[in-house]
């Protein structure tokens, strides 16, 4: 008996207990799935039918002429197999238009032309599905042992992939973002790399959190491939499916998927775990270029594992990774987990966009360097657009995943050579600095986005404190007294660009409020503060007040 089959009124018909039984309507519709039997004389049957059952009756509802059509209706609405009606105890026949009613929808009408007993034909039929529900447990218990000892042995997906194979007796397919595909038997070139297109535009880039989202791609008017995303830390790696006829039953073929995608995730963190135990050597090499003990460009190129350009060049971006721990108490177990967590996810993200890298984790940061080849005009943003993406999709996980951990990303600008990571990663604390303290900085990950920033922060503190206490020190002072909140005033009406209207709104304040202070200003600063030359060293006293103030400020 095979397993992905169904039980249809063809297989029904043929049973002994419908020796006496003959299909009086809807030859057209035998092979209509039975999921289940039972006994139904009411005339209301919509809310006790569901899709594949087959109904037992009298004959009952034929009693009525004016409702017996409807019932027959509801039935097939509701998408009942079919309906087996016994002569003899209630009725003697079946009215001719309800034949051609039936005919008409490929609706099975079986009728038993002497009395039956239905408890032999529902123990007859209910064995037969239960039975059949046995052997497909079953038969799942042994692929998931099956599946378990060959995940146990090898981290290679074709031994998993053959045992699907066999199993399912269909096509297999697996599509991954790091690694071949594979395709069990092969298939025709231009059939596998439609399913690798329709796999990076519709299945790559999902947002999941598990692999219950079932897919379909629709190949061909005979060919359709069923498919389980493979995610991992909510992200889709790779894909397992397999090819069927669209009218084939897939219900057990459904749970074959969902135990090999379960055990694709797992042989995927596997062998990521696997090479977190082998970056002793990028540790040493990330090191030895920080220290500067790397001088020649062609030897840090090839100790990363990167070969050697003859033209052109490559762009490598040098960045923080900084996991923060909000909640007191964390455990160092704890801590480490979370870290190693991060540490697999940024590495697989780093393979699934093709991007050669560099990766130490030290204390809390994670210093990062990646390269990638410039093969034209466009690669520079192509990259700042990759990591844009990876940062935000760790600061997705964590906030989803791990219980008060929160993210901050900062990359230097983008370089042609390896041996200048030192002043990028320089680059990627300043943006961290400057996003943690400054609200609007908060979403910025690149120090090329810094704007004004850049020359704040090259800036020494003995220099800008003296700044903004000659710029902003008299209102300083003055909201330590009064409380009016003037320095957080002018900011909004500088930034309004002397706005009066959204100054109030951004402030929350009635207008009139505003002119109070805005006369408070003027008062104590004079009536040009708003004057080009002016207004630009105020301007830059408030943006370095809010670094100095949050507790964020480091010179470079």
């Amino acid at each position: 008996m095979q397993n992905d089959r169904v039980f249809t009124i063809k297989d029904i018909l043929a049973r002994p207990i419908f020796g006496r039984a003959r299909l009086a309507a809807g030859k057209d519709g035998v092979n209509r799935q039975v999921g289940w039997v039972h006994v139904l004389e009411i005339t209301n049957v919509s809310p006790f039918v569901s899709p594949h059952d087959l109904i037992l009756s009298t004959g009952l509802w034929l009693q009525s002429e004016e409702g017996r059509e409807e019932y027959l209706l509801q039935l097939i609405g509701s998408e009942a197999a079919g309906l087996c009606v016994e002569f003899g105890t209630s009725i003697y026949g079946i009215p001719e238009e309800l034949i051609e009613l039936a005919d008409r929808h490929q609706f099975p009408l079986i009728v038993f032309e002497q009395p039956v007993r239905f408890v032999e034909i529902t123990q007859d039929i209910h064995s037969l599905l239960i039975n059949h529900q046995h052997q497909l447990l079953k038969s799942l218990e042994a692929y998931s042992r099956q599946l378990q000892q060959r995940t146990l042995q090898s981290t290679d997906m074709s031994a998993v992939l053959n045992l699907l194979h066999e199993y399912a007796a269909k096509p297999v397919v697996y599509i991954s973002s790091m690694e071949p595909g594979s395709f069990v038997p092969e298939l025709a070139p231009e059939m596998e790399q439609a399913i690798y297109t329709w796999y990076e535009q519709e299945v790559e880039h999902l947002d999941l959190n598990d692999s219950d989202t079932e897919l379909w791609f629709h190949m061909d008017e005979e060919k359709v491939l069923l498919c389980h995303p493979v995610v991992c830390f909510g992200q889709v790696f790779s894909a397992v499916g397999m090819i069927v006829h669209p009218s084939a039953p897939v219900e057990y073929l459904k749970l074959l998927l969902d135990y090999t995608a379960k055990a694709a995730a797992a042989l995927t963190l596997r062998s990521q775990f696997l090479e977190e135990k082998m970056v002793r050597n990028q540790n040493e090499l990330i090191q030895d270029l920080m220290n500067g003990n790397i001088l020649q460009e062609e030897q840090a190129q090839t100790r990363m594992g990167l070969r050697l350009l003859v033209k052109g060049q490559y762009w490598f971006a040098g960045g923080v990774i900084e996991i923060e721990h909000r909640l007191k108490g964390t455990g160092r177990e704890r801590m480490e987990a979370n870290h190693q967590d991060i540490l697999v996810l940024l590495r697989s993200l780093l393979k699934k966009n093709n991007l050669p890298s560099l990766i130490m984790l030290k204390n809390n940061q994670v210093y990062l360097c990646c390269a990638k080849e410039a093969v034209s005009a466009a690669t520079r943003h192509q990259l700042l657009r990759l990591l844009e993406g990876i940062a935000l999709d760790v600061k997705r996980f964590a906030s989803r995943n791990l219980k008060q951990v929160a993210i901050h990303a900062g990359f230097g600008k983008l370089r042609s050579r390896l041996t200048s990571l030192p002043d990028s990663l320089q680059e990627a604390y300043q943006v961290i600095e400057v996003s943690r303290s400054v609200d609007q900085m908060e979403h910025v990950h690149f120090y090329e986005r810094m704007g004004i920033y850049q020359m704040l922060k090259a800036l020494p503190q003995s220099f800008l404190q003296p700044f903004v206490q000659d710029h902003l020190g008299v209102l300083i002072e003055h909201d330590q007294t009064h409380h009016l909140r003037l320095v957080e005033t002018l900011d909004a009406y500088l930034q309004n660009f002397g706005s009066k209207r959204d100054a109030a709104a951004q402030l929350f304040v009635h207008r009139q409020t505003l002119y109070n202070r805005l006369e408070k200003l003027e008062e104590l600063m004079g009536p040009d503060y708003m004057n080009q030359g002016r207004r630009i060293c105020l301007e830059m006293a408030l943006l370095a007040h809010a670094m100095i103030e949050n507790g964020q400020w480091k010179s470079s």
